[in-house]
């Protein structure tokens, strides 16, 4: 199943975040992907605040990990540095925790993501509006765009 939206702003992918995260669950896990520049900080910070996280978000690029105290734990990872699978730094602790984690170019890690992964790819477009295309044949996916064609 597959969903997609069209933001035109900042303030757009934020909102369409907080409806996100409206619909998530403890032990959620979110793939992001998207060229820089794409909006996945922007995501994230609009995920977290829609959590409780009272924090400044910014990308965890060099520190692969950040985890936030909110309403629901929430785990930002960047793996966009890691070499390869085997450096995956336990997160699996993570992915089948009590918390909701975002994973930003999760394709490098594809083969250790639990199966119920729901998958947000973010492109720009040529009017430099982002298409966010929401995909998984899993439940949780079909879930979260049924829940979000209702908000």
């Amino acid at each position: 199943m597959a969903c997609q939206f069209i933001s035109h702003s900042e303030a757009e992918t934020k909102d369409l975040a907080h409806r996100i995260a409206k619909l998530l669950q403890p032990g959620d896990v979110l793939a992001l992907e998207g060229d820089l520049g794409a909006g996945k900080t922007t995501f994230a910070q609009g995920l977290a605040e829609a959590l409780g996280v009272t924090r400044q978000v910014d990308s965890p690029t060099f520190t692969i990990i950040k985890e936030y105290a909110g309403d629901i734990p929430f785990y930002h990872m960047d793996v966009y540095r890691l070499e390869t699978v085997e450096e995956e730094l336990g997160l699996d602790e993570y992915f089948y925790g009590d918390g909701i984690c975002l994973v930003e170019w999760a394709s490098r890690i594809a083969s250790i993501l639990p199966k119920e992964t729901i998958y947000l790819d973010l492109k720009v477009q040529s009017d430099g509006s982002r298409q966010i295309q929401i995909h998984s044949s899993h439940q949780r996916a079909i879930h979260l765009c049924k829940g979000l064609a209702l908000s």
